[in-house]
């Protein structure tokens, strides 16, 4: 029997979380062959495919207005880095993959950002990296949203009105930086 002091260090895997919304799931099923709210390790030299060639990619959407191959992740280390990232590359000729505010044609890539919402079509999917350290692999958590993700990401905080009703966060700013004022100025 070891010690706590000599047994291994167990590494942390980096878990992509992406939870999936389209407006017609319910009559359509198109996610039916994704393994919804259970974990999946995908090995780090694996491209992970989403669309709905079941022979190419891992992740099956059916769907026919979705392309055989409609994007792919690749998990990877920054050059001189021990940081742990994925890219998103668009795979689809017909279809633009937006990732964020960022729009991708087709073979155009990105990295993809802590925590993002990836659209095409009526697709909404909000992706959330959970960081690790294991270079040999990384795991998939998949959910499925009920409401659209846009909607839910996108509801307006809320802001304190001041005393005089008027809530300045209202306002474009213009480019103007704020500005600090003592109460008892006029």
């Amino acid at each position: 029997m070891t010690s706590p002091e000599e047994a291994e260090t167990e590494e942390t895997v980096t878990c992509l979380h992406m939870t999936f919304y389209h407006p017609c799931q319910k009559e359509k099923l198109m996610f039916r062959c994704l393994n919804f709210c259970r974990q999946e390790q995908v090995r780090a030299d694996e491209l992970a495919k989403f669309g709905r060639d079941s022979n190419i990619c891992r992740y099956n959407l059916m769907d026919s207005r979705v392309s055989r191959v409609q994007f792919s992740l690749q998990f990877y280390r920054k050059l001189n880095s021990s940081e742990l990232c994925f890219e998103i590359k668009n795979m689809s000729k017909k279809t633009k993959l937006i990732v964020d505010h960022t729009e991708l044609g087709y073979l155009n890539k990105i990295d993809l950002p802590q925590k993002c919402i990836i659209c095409f079509g009526d697709y909404q999917i909000l992706a959330e990296i959970e960081e690790g350290e294991s270079m040999d692999c990384f795991h998939t958590f998949l959910h499925l949203a009920e409401v659209p993700v846009l909607q839910e990401r996108c509801l307006p905080s809320l802001q304190p009105v001041p005393e005089s009703g008027i809530s300045y966060s209202s306002f474009p700013s213009q480019g103007k930086s704020p500005t600090e004022s003592d109460e008892n100025e006029s």
